[in-house]
């Protein structure tokens, strides 16, 4: 049986990527197109927007993230032409910068495995698997130890675009060979089967931060739902009120005239946010680890705290369906949201994570096995910017779900949770 010790001391064997990871800021990289005016031509999202509004009125946030996201054609993940990820990307994640972090999480997993279902069959399931690099540093986890190596079924993920679907398979298909279980893709959480017998692993690595959202502000006549209209349309019906800064005065928060059906809801019913797609997507990962015979287990790594955020939307009028849009995660929310046949762990800063599973213990070993000081150097500055309390270390929160604990001793290392990790 694969224990802990076995894990530390695997930690310590220099097995390394054949390709070394870049240390790109993750900050997007945007240059705008020469244009004609002040704002540039009109994006194809924004010609989209522009009848939307004539024919409807203005739209509100969450089907402005969702055009801008993922419309089928012109949305920022579908349009084969965005580099999203990487060097040459918009922004660069934490297994894009080392591998020792998709090592970990998949450390972290087998070791829930071991401990309620070593006998079973497990699958993984990624929700947004970006280029394939958490999925491809997992796999080589699981494929090191002869106990996970026999037992693992299959492999799901959840992804909606064609061109990053492309970009994965190319990535992961070195790892499926004769008689290796392949890749299945769905097009959302719902659509995977369910597998009684086979203990399921999900991880969702900055996925939640990109669903739609909605945003809503109290006033004395109640919530009302902030929108999004035409800068020139705006009239004395909008407050002034706390809410995103536009960065193009093509287009404007203004707020509902009325309370909205929607932030009716948000504003006053709790249990809350039912129809949300973070709360649909949070219920959904605790159906598929708690309804099975074999359990499973999850984590959720993203932006955000245990609370709703003020205004953390991002840089969200630039040039829309060309660039990213995000919103910090209220881990409180989705931890209620996933109810009580799972149990919910957590949260830690990124940084604390890593540091209580061996990043350290992890980084030595690659340090000491690298053939040049360069290489040396990029996996230090790597692991640094993971655990980095100024930085990744400390804006990244990690939430862990399992279908059951074995004993009181609390899931490593989810154990004597301090105020300052889950704030």
């Amino acid at each position: 049986m694969l224990r802990l010790t076995q894990l530390s001391s695997w930690l310590r064997r220099p097995h390394c990527r054949v390709r070394s990871r870049s240390l790109a800021s993750r900050a997007q990289q945007w240059t705008p197109n020469a244009s004609s005016d002040d704002f540039g031509p009109l994006t194809d999202i924004e010609k989209i927007m522009v009848n939307s509004v004539k024919a409807t009125g203005p739209l509100s946030f969450a089907t402005y993230m969702q055009l801008c996201l993922s419309h089928p054609i012109h949305g920022y993940y579908m349009n084969p032409q965005h580099a999203v990820f990487g060097t040459r990307g918009d922004f660069t994640t934490s297994p894009e910068i080392s591998q020792v972090f998709g090592e970990l999480v998949a450390v972290w997993m087998l070791e829930q495995w071991m401990s309620l279902a070593p006998s079973q069959p497990f699958r993984i399931v990624e929700l947004g698997p970006g280029r394939g690099t958490l999925m491809d540093d997992m796999l080589r986890v699981f494929r090191r130890f002869p106990a996970s190596r026999t037992k693992l079924a299959n492999m799901h993920l959840v992804e909606t675009s064609p061109a990053m679907r492309a970009l994965q398979e190319s990535k992961l298909k070195h790892t499926v060979h004769d008689g290796s279980p392949g890749f299945v893709w769905h097009d959302a959480l719902d659509d995977i089967p369910r597998s009684p017998d086979t203990y399921t692993m999900i991880v969702a690595h900055e996925f939640f931060d990109a669903l739609p959202v909605h945003l809503i502000e109290k006033t004395c006549r109640g919530w009302h739902e902030v929108l999004i209209a035409p800068s020139k349309d705006q009239t004395d019906s909008s407050e002034n009120v706390s809410r995103p800064q536009a960065l193009s005065s093509r287009w404007t928060p203004v707020l509902s005239p009325t309370p909205t059906a929607t932030s009716t809801l948000l504003g006053n019913v709790s249990p809350r946010f039912a129809t949300l797609p973070s709360v649909k997507t949070a219920r959904s990962i605790a159906e598929l680890i708690a309804h099975d015979r074999a359990g499973g287990c999850a984590l959720v790594i993203d932006y955000g705290a245990e609370h709703a955020a003020g205004n953390s939307l991002r840089d969200i009028f630039h040039r829309p369906g060309e660039c990213d849009i995000t919103a910090n995660v209220d881990f409180a929310l989705l931890k209620e949201s996933l109810g009580h046949n799972v149990i919910s762990l957590g949260t830690l800063r990124q940084g604390e994570f890593l540091k209580r599973l061996g990043v350290q213990l992890r980084a030595t070993s690659l340090v000491r096995a690298a053939p040049t000081t360069e290489r040396k150097k990029a996996i230090e500055d790597g692991v640094n910017r993971l655990v980095d309390p100024l930085g990744m270390g400390d804006q990244y929160a990690v939430l862990g779900i399992t279908s059951e604990k074995k004993g009181d001793q609390g899931v490593w290392p989810f154990v004597d949770l301090g105020h300052g990790n889950n704030t």
